[in-house]
């Protein structure tokens, strides 16, 4: 008896040991920095990962002035997504993927513009009506150049736009370039309702036509085109241009489900990437009458999923497509978040038309874009919009 009782105490000190052991062995595995130098570099066994974590230690210790670990290895991460020469694709440090969380939650909001990358910043597209961009006097075609002390240029658009929105009643100060000058403005932000679908009806010597302005693809924005599409044909439309001029794109499944109001079967496009097996995403059925004619109107800022719904109602021959050659982005990204709180925003696979050709460049340079039908432009100095004179005059030749 005396044996027996002394051997439970050591048993169970032993299974003790063991236990955190293991605990400690996964915890240090997640943090080999919190480990002293030798050990850390015996236990990390890749070659290539020992030689980075050794030039950070031979920076961080020796280089002249204190260095904070941190920025080193986000520098190092940046420096390694750079390498890949994609335009599409970023690395967030944890400060900046923050703001960007923020920026696509619903309960913050901004000052009431468009826009899309320019090279010095942030390019103006669109003042929303009655907000506080517009009583602040932003115009299309301003360029944000800089948000407080935060220069734009070479950043993607998404870290303006996360630094431009805030919550409501806060203010922001942005730098405005127009006509080679610069100014300051400060700007209170406040929720914003941007309407992503504009119709109208358009009267012509030939007949009346529907007009659709779809400017973004979010969630249920598709159900919003087919509302805008059915009350249109119910009013006696003869036929429908599809206007995604400054379109940026969206999700996918929203494009899908936009090329589906014209399309009534088949493929509308296909994704392929290294890491993922191919998948096919068809029509999802319920399309307007073939017999309604429908023209797309697009320009060299229609991109990524607005150029899915373009290239396949163009490759499926449902519709004309008017206007000038669009961005050429037939590549896509996913969000992937990194242990110190950052995130990497990288390409993961490419778009195929119903043809099968990709009119992005790769990522790494400028795609061709989409080739419209019928050339046509609008010009900006004049007050009639010249591209949708032209589509207009493709709907009544498809319409007799």
């Amino acid at each position: 008896m005396p044996r027996r009782s002394s051997r439970i105490p050591t048993f169970v000190a032993g299974a003790l040991l063991v236990v955190v052991a293991l605990a400690l062995g996964i915890f240090l595995g997640g943090h080999a920095d919190l480990l002293p130098r030798p050990i850390r570099s015996a236990l990390v066994a890749d070659d290539e990962a020992q030689m980075v974590q050794q030039a950070i230690d031979t920076i961080e210790d020796a280089y002249y002035r204190p260095i904070r670990r941190d920025d080193l290895v986000d520098s190092s991460i940046e420096g390694a997504v750079n390498s890949l020469d994609d335009q599409f694709s970023h690395y967030f440090d944890p400060s900046t993927y923050r703001r960007f969380q923020h920026a696509t939650n619903p309960r913050f909001s901004g000052i009431g513009v468009t826009i899309r990358d320019g090279d010095r910043g942030l390019v103006v597209q669109q003042v929303i009506d009655d907000t506080p961009a517009a009583k602040a006097g932003l115009k299309v075609g301003d360029t944000i150049v800089a948000v407080g002390r935060e220069v734009l240029a070479g950043h993607p658009s998404s870290y303006g736009i996360s630094l431009i929105k805030g919550e409501p009643g806060t203010k922001v100060t942005i730098t405005v370039e127009r006509d080679g000058r610069r100014r300051e403005e400060t700007i209170e932000r406040a929720e914003i309702v941007s309407p992503v679908v504009e119709s109208r009806m358009v009267t012509t010597r030939t007949g009346r036509y529907g007009v659709v302005v779809f400017s973004s693809f979010t969630s249920d924005s598709s159900a919003q085109v087919r509302a805008a599409v059915d009350e249109l044909l119910e009013r006696g439309a003869r036929g429908i241009v599809l206007d995604l001029r400054a379109n940026g794109g969206g999700l996918l499944n929203e494009a899908v489900d936009t090329a589906s109001i014209f399309i009534p079967d088949g493929t509308v496009v296909s994704t392929d990437g290294r890491a993922r097996d191919r998948h096919v995403y068809t029509a999802t059925g319920g399309a307007i009458r073939a017999s309604v004619p429908v023209v797309v109107l697009v320009d060299r800022n229609t991109a990524s999923s607005s150029e899915i719904v373009t290239g396949a109602l163009q490759d499926r021959r449902r519709a004309k497509v008017v206007g000038t050659n669009t961005y050429g982005k037939g590549v896509f990204q996913e969000i992937r978040e990194l242990p110190n709180g950052g995130a990497l925003d990288i390409t993961v696979g490419q778009y195929f038309l119903p043809s099968g050709r990709n009119i992005g460049g790769r990522g790494v340079r400028e795609g061709d874009g989409i080739e419209p039908d019928v050339r046509a432009r609008d010009d900006p100095q004049t007050p009639r919009d010249e591209a949708l004179d032209v589509a207009l005059r493709e709907l009544a030749t498809e319409s007799r």
